[in-house]
């Protein structure tokens, strides 16, 4: 969903080192267990522990930071008003109580400047990015609660590292059993990492799971069908993940039903705050 991971290039040095760690020799005696488990509970596989997700975030946010020409982080000194607002509203599903790993992870939010982007991303470790394009773009406080819960659930989901380890396949497997280092298989799992998307199934759990975390709020549970009902009625060119990704109708329709089916009885679609935001955002 993330046009972060095309440009996934600038930190696969420091990557690198990550995995040469993660796949030392003799690691494979360790992770075994973990992954059979994983496995048999349905949660899909996953090579990389949590200590591993919260090293990466750490990696890519240090790189976000160093590349302001790409992402050009909003200043918080200044914009105090508008962090406070997104970092509380993003607090609220954080406490919803059903967030996975919410006292493991960072769970860092920053906001960047660029009013032509319609987007937010999380990367693994719980690091949060929204653009001030969706910021101003949406309507009511619940569509903007409704994607920030979309973007936790990947993280908070791992969908980032399983998808990695999707990707790795036999040739991560093989040099974890053998200890040693195929330069070339390496070389392509990093390169394969600039293509980097998630899956249809990841997407529509992560909407879902963004209605379960608004569930306990007094927001409308469905605020992310908000956002593409907008989109599809607009005529703009919708973000890259809406083409590659399940139908916003069909999304729309499952984002509703789901709070329904949960008996969620959040009503609030507020503007002031949201509104308010907009004005003083720069």
């Amino acid at each position: 969903m993330f046009p972060f991971f095309a440009e996934i290039h600038i930190f696969t040095k420091r990557l690198h080192m990550l995995i040469k760690k993660m796949f030392f020799a003799g690691a494979i005696f360790v992770m075994l267990p973990s992954l059979s488990c994983s496995l048999q509970s349905g949660q899909g596989l996953n090579f990389f522990s949590i200590e591993d997700d919260k090293a990466l975030g750490k990696q890519f946010s240090e790189e976000i930071e160093k590349n302001p020409k790409d992402y050009p982080l909003l200043s918080e000194k200044g914009n105090e008003e508008a962090y406070r607002y997104i970092r509380g509203l993003t607090n609220q599903i954080l406490n919803s109580g059903e967030v996975a790993y919410r006292n493991e992870f960072d769970w860092t939010v920053k906001i960047i400047k660029d009013d032509k982007t319609l987007n937010a991303f999380a990367v693994p470790g719980g690091y949060l990015y929204v653009y001030t394009g969706l910021i101003k773009y949406l309507d009511t406080e619940d569509q903007l609660a409704g994607v920030m819960g979309h973007e936790i659930a990947h993280a908070a989901l791992r969908h980032s590292t399983k998808q990695m380890t999707k990707i790795y396949g036999l040739d991560a497997l093989r040099y974890l059993i053998t200890g040693k280092e195929d330069a070339g298989a390496v070389s392509q799992l990093l390169l394969s990492l600039t293509s980097l998307k998630f899956s249809r199934s990841h997407e529509s759990q992560a909407d879902e799971f963004s209605v379960r975390y608004l569930c306990g709020t007094n927001h409308y549970a469905g605020g992310a069908a908000g956002f593409f009902e907008k989109i599809q009625g607009s005529g703009e060119t919708p973000p890259e993940f809406l083409s590659t990704h399940p139908d916003p109708g069909n999304r729309v329709d499952a984002i509703k039903s789901k709070a329904t089916e949960l008996g969620c009885t959040g009503s609030q679609k507020s503007k002031t705050n949201l509104d308010r935001i907009k004005r003083i955002l720069p």
